[in-house]
């Protein structure tokens, strides 16, 4: 079998040997001749379509490490792939190995401990679904389908942020596969530096095969905020958003959206296709406080849409799955932080915002601020907990040819904040991660050199590189 290795150059592996690999596994090994093949190495965004000679189905830590230690015997190109949810691709490789621990779902709540451990492969739903039995949960993303590994090494941004703080501020825990392939442990008694380095600093350091979080209180219900204005009144409405936030209690995490109400029956017919903007905010303590608290937000002018309303926690989680399907669509998401939300900036967001080259492109201003902000830069590996809001181009439209428009209009849209912004991303909207060591150095700032020498420690070779990489000090 031909493989693509590390360093670019390829191999003929003899089919023995890769045999001897399938015969070690509990999980399935995949090469492009099985009829699952193409199921199986599909990816959340529709943008790739990459093939790898060798997917390896893990059903447990055993997989991982027979998967790692044998592409490291043989120098081969490997991928990791969880949730498969990366916007960036690099979950897959061509002619490489995918080790995906998608099948890896086991999940265990320590209901008096007030704690979760769970797989590799687990979504935020999954997760949610088992916390959600004794009324808990850990701080997680906005999207059901989202795996919990990637959004968690990258930092974990949802609307429990300025309650809970982020993913990574209620990891207890992660026992991972490292490049030697050797089982570790790492927490703030044990490989101290490492998992001050996997909070924030992506797949960089190994196969993390479960996560321990810490659990808090919450549910069944929660409030929703969700009003939807005209978007030409951003420029009265948003300073008005703005003093909300800011004043807003830690049970508040709100995201201000520009989107496009689609054509669905979920709206009425007369707003389809309007550009809007979501004054979104969630309300994580009493419904009946929650709705004193948001009224404000439903009451700057004249909703065309409100979809305000008392919630189930596990019904918030999946409203916006359908928009974000899997292999249907494509998606290009970058970020840059911004210093503040004053005039001069909200005059530079909104041309761009109201007018996008597709209808289904989303831009989100997220608040930033509560528990989140209350940790230092340099707690952990994390950066841009003192910004006050994170900017982010959701790019999401359907036709490769329309690709280069609208990546170009994202990028663009990028620069012209660059003079309102004080530098930095949220690593998990880092686009195609196309501008390499730059983007990298950008989103960690003065916790990169440490990172890389984690890195050194770690993967000394590099060989976990299909990733917003942090090349070894």
């Amino acid at each position: 079998m031909n493989v693509v290795l590390k360093t670019g150059s390829s191999i003929d592996i003899e089919q023995e040997h890769i045999d001897e690999l399938a015969t070690k596994l509990r999980g399935q090994l995949l090469t492009e001749s099985d009829k699952s093949y193409d199921e199986v190495r599909q990816l959340w965004n529709g943008m790739h379509n990459k093939k790898p000679a060798l997917i390896i189905r893990c059903c447990g830590v055993a997989d991982v490490v027979s998967s790692v230690r044998f592409a490291r015997h043989h120098n081969i190109l490997v991928s990791i792939r969880a949730g498969g949810h990366n916007v960036s691709g690099s979950a897959s490789n061509d002619g490489g190995m995918m080790i995906d621990l998608s099948l890896m779902k086991g999940i265990r709540v320590n209901p008096d401990k007030k704690t979760v451990h769970a797989q590799g492969g687990v979504t935020w739903g999954d997760l949610d679904s088992e916390t959600q039995v004794f009324n808990m949960v850990a701080p997680g993303g906005v999207v059901s389908t989202t795996g919990i590994a990637g959004l968690t090494l990258g930092g974990g941004l949802g609307w429990l942020r300025k309650k809970y703080g982020l993913s990574i501020d209620n990891l207890i825990s992660v026992d991972m596969v490292t490049a030697e392939g050797k089982c570790i442990r790492a927490s703030k008694t044990e490989n101290t530096d490492l998992f001050w380095a996997i909070r924030g600093g992506g797949g960089n350091f190994g196969v993390v095969t479960s996560f321990e979080y810490q659990l808090h209180p919450l549910g069944p219900m929660v409030t929703l905020c969700a009003p939807f204005y005209p978007a030409e009144e951003a420029k009265d409405i948003l300073p008005r958003w703005k003093k909300f936030a800011e004043a807003s209690p830690d049970e508040v995490s709100t995201t201000a959206m520009f989107w496009t109400i689609p054509p669905v029956p979920n709206f009425p017919e007369e707003v389809h296709g309007r550009r809007v903007l979501i004054l979104t905010a969630v309300h994580c303590g009493s419904p009946v406080e929650g709705e004193k608290v948001l009224q404000p937000l439903r009451e700057l002018s004249r909703p065309l849409v409100d979809l305000s309303t008392p919630i189930p926690w596990m019904v918030l989680q999946g409203m916006f799955d359908p928009f974000f399907p899997k292999g249907e669509q494509l998606y290009y998401f970058k970020s840059k932080y911004l210093n503040a939300l004053d005039d001069k900036t909200i005059d530079a967001i909104l041309p761009k915002a109201i007018a996008p080259p597709q209808t289904m492109i989303l831009i989100a201003i997220w608040h930033i601020g509560g528990a989140m902000s209350r940790i230092s830069d340099e707690e952990t590996a994390f950066m841009g907990r003192q910004s006050s809001y994170l900017f982010s181009v959701d790019a999401i439209w359907t036709g490769e040819e329309n690709s280069e428009k609208v990546i170009s209009y994202a990028r663009e849209f990028l620069d012209d904040l660059k003079a309102y912004s004080p530098g930095g991303l949220y690593v998990n909207f880092s686009g195609l991660g196309e501008e390499g060591e730059d983007l990298v150095k950008e989103a960690y700032g003065d916790n990169y050199k440490r990172l890389a020498s984690v890195k050194s420690s770690f993967d000394p070779d590099n060989f976990f590189h299909l990733n917003q990489n942090i090349k070894p000090g």
